[in-house]
């Protein structure tokens, strides 16, 4: 990564903590992912060689410069989804600044009717916005995602009651193991290798 885009992260990880602590409305905070959760999502962007890539929830764009950096190295591209206009432009704007503007297409609206109407395949899905609306979300992608793939989501641990269905949702995908790292505030990840694309293609 770019020591420019380093830079750039770092500022945004610490307007992003000061604007939180002093906004009330949850809507309106940034709610940026911790930076350990964001590099291991770029390292498994990177290491699993991904090139279509799902965001779901951009707010300023700091996690959305993670995976579109690392989506830059594979020769991947980011689709990114976010419900609020303001979000949407901040986070235009510090792609730009990360030098990334063309690696992601940003897409504006309430992400399960977006999902519905997107084309796959996908081989990294991230999960980082509405935890209840999550399950409907992965059954509408279930039949869009490459064979080998990996299905990430954020608060795993500190939203155990909200995420519950999506954690059940996800556990009971066919071919695919499924655990959550204690890292940040709990990282769901799933991954689905090659032996069931092997055996699917078989079929």
């Amino acid at each position: 990564m770019k020591q420019q885009v380093r830079e750039l992260l770092a500022e945004l990880e610490r307007r992003g903590a000061d604007h939180d602590a002093r906004e009330a409305d949850h809507a309106r905070k940034m709610l940026n992912l911790e930076p350990e959760t964001a590099q291991l999502l770029s390292i498994l962007v990177r290491s699993s060689r991904a090139r279509r890539v799902l965001e779901i929830g951009t707010s300023n764009g700091y996690s959305t410069i993670w995976l579109a950096s690392a989506a830059a190295e594979t020769g991947g591209q980011l689709i990114s989804i976010e419900r609020s206009a303001d979000k949407q432009a901040m986070a235009r704007e510090n792609l730009a600044r990360a030098g990334l503007a063309g690696q992601v297409a940003l897409i504006l609206g309430e992400a399960t009717a977006v999902v519905r109407d997107l084309a796959g395949p996908f081989d990294f899905v991230f999960f980082d916005a509405d935890r209840l609306s999550a399950p409907e979300q992965l059954k509408l992608l279930a039949g869009k995602l490459a064979p080998q793939v990996v299905i990430a989501a954020d608060n795993a641990l500190s939203h155990a009651q909200e995420i519950a269905g999506y954690l059940k949702a996800v556990s009971a995908l066919e071919g695919f193991e499924h655990l959550v790292i204690p890292v940040g505030k709990g990282l769901s990840l799933a991954h689905r290798g090659a032996k069931w694309a092997a055996r699917a293609n078989s079929g």
